[in-house]
């Protein structure tokens, strides 16, 4: 794209520097990532100043700047700068982004899913029900890359591929995609135009980014504006959803529990009936049924029949790590792996936990997570204390905090409750199984379908499915 479209498009951008007759085939707010007639933008963050990253970029062959100030090595010659007012890159650099590549989400059947959990459940759902319905259908989310929402460029770049993958195939293309509020706060999805938004819930998480829960519910929010989503699938059995349902003005679907007729939940999944068709869902809990509701409607709102969603929504395997039971042996405990990593998740899975125990004892095994939200740490230890006869408190994914300190703030909310504490999260896993009997369960939460654990700078392989199952295989060997 010319540079002279670029700076027509965006938002009081001026020509600080060098000609607007050139190139851009690229946008990058990375500049490790910039490549030959790319524009680099610079990002100012909360951790790092993109300025600072001008010169890196050009020597990788960056012919334009996107600058909110004066860079202090600059000028540089033969390079274009854009300046945009302060406080304006992230939105100017989404714009860039989505221009380059032609807009393809414009073109795209485009489904965001927004919420503090549930939210990679309900996506893989929708990929399911709109794939068997004709659609070429992508995910974009916590199972699918580094980030839950990518930065703007290469969000805008996934979709572009998106498009042609579903120009070559000759089927209409539909993206389904957990909107993080991350992205929402740092206008990551500006220029996307959603179908559907979905609301799933909120509860304490990333309070170490927004600050309040009142300003975590602000950026979830921003994915239900009128001018951001042409319609609107809510959950609307808490307070947060129905603040939702109240601000929205366009087509919007407020979902409950009463839309789950005759239902049943039990060990391999549960059964219920929607708009008159039976519905048999292989994902464990009330939380499975809600994401499942969640995912039906939204398909609806697209044009889809409620007889192919149901037989969609019947097929559909489970979703890795979420609330997946671990095949083991008749005689070892019943172990389940669930993603549970705020307050309210792991509550959930508890409640689901001793439903099914028939009375055999609940033990949990968790931490929780470095470099992130601290607040949520003993407010954990406060529901597995109250929400499991056993609890074994280990790592997460300490990554560069003392793992010890994490553990102590989270037993600091058992209030001197009795507890296991073991650093190595393979041995806590294999306390817990081989503590418990036949009828007991155990449930492995936080990590749910990671395959790594970070220990500092050190990345190791670390899947909590296949420790747990190795386990319970020598458990029985053993008897």
């Amino acid at each position: 794209m010319r540079l002279a479209e670029l700076l027509d498009a965006l938002p009081g951008s001026q020509l600080m520097a060098g000609s607007l007759d050139l190139e851009v085939n690229s946008v990058e707010v990375d500049s490790r990532a910039v490549a030959a007639d790319a524009m680099f933008c610079c990002i100012s963050g909360t951790s790092d100043d993109g300025h600072k990253y001008a010169s890196a970029a050009i020597g990788r062959g960056a012919v334009a700047l996107l600058t909110e100030r004066e860079i202090t090595d600059g000028p540089f010659m033969d390079v274009a700068e854009i300046r945009v007012p302060m406080g304006t890159a992230r939105s100017a650099t989404a714009m860039a982004s989505a221009l380059v590549v032609h807009r393809p989400a414009d073109r795209l059947t485009m489904i965001g899913v927004t919420g503090t959990n549930g939210k990679t459940t309900v996506v893989h759902l929708v990929s399911e029900i709109l794939r068997s319905i004709g659609f070429s259908v992508r995910s974009i989310g916590t199972l699918t890359g580094e980030r839950t929402t990518p930065a703007a460029p290469d969000l805008q770049r996934l979709l572009a591929q998106i498009e042609g993958t579903a120009v070559g195939e000759g089927r209409p293309g539909a993206v389904a995609m957990e909107v993080s509020s991350h992205a929402l706060d740092q206008h990551r999805v500006d220029q996307v135009s959603f179908d559907v938004a979905i609301f799933t819930n909120l509860s304490h998480d990333h309070l170490d980014y927004h600050g309040t829960m009142d300003a975590y519910f602000e950026a979830k929010a921003r994915l239900f504006d009128d001018a951001v989503s042409s319609s609107a699938v809510i959950w609307a059995e808490t307070e947060d959803g129905r603040q939702l349902l109240a601000r929205r003005e366009g087509p919007t679907v407020a979902v409950t529990f009463d839309d789950a007729v005759d239902l049943e939940l039990g060990p391999r999944g549960s059964d219920f009936v929607w708009r008159g068709h039976r519905v048999s869902l292989r994902i464990l809990g009330r939380n499975g049924v809600i994401d499942a509701l969640l995912a039906a409607e939204a398909a609806i709102a697209l044009g889809g029949d409620p007889a192919e969603i149901a037989l969609a929504l019947s097929r559909s395997p489970g979703v890795p790590g979420r609330m997946e039971l671990v095949e083991g042996v008749s005689d070892g405990p019943m172990v389940v792996v669930d993603y549970a990593h705020t307050p309210d998740a792991l509550a959930s899975a508890l409640v689901e936990m001793r439903r099914l125990s028939g009375g055999g004892r609940v033990t949990v095994v968790f931490g929780c997570g470095g470099d992130r939200d601290k607040a949520k740490r003993p407010l954990m230890g406060s529901v597995a204390m109250t929400g499991a006869d056993a609890v074994v408190v280990t790592t997460d994914n300490p990554r560069h905090e003392d793992p010890q300190v994490i553990i102590d703030a989270i037993v600091d909310g058992m209030h001197g409750a009795p507890v296991t504490i073991e650093l190595d999260r393979a041995a806590a896993i294999a306390h817990a199984i081989e503590s418990s009997g036949p009828e007991d369960l155990v449930l492995i939460a936080g990590k749910g379908h990671e395959v790594t654990q970070q220990i500092g700078t050190i990345v190791r392989d670390f899947d909590d499915r296949t420790v747990a199952g190795a386990i319970l295989r020598s458990l029985s060997q053993g008897r």
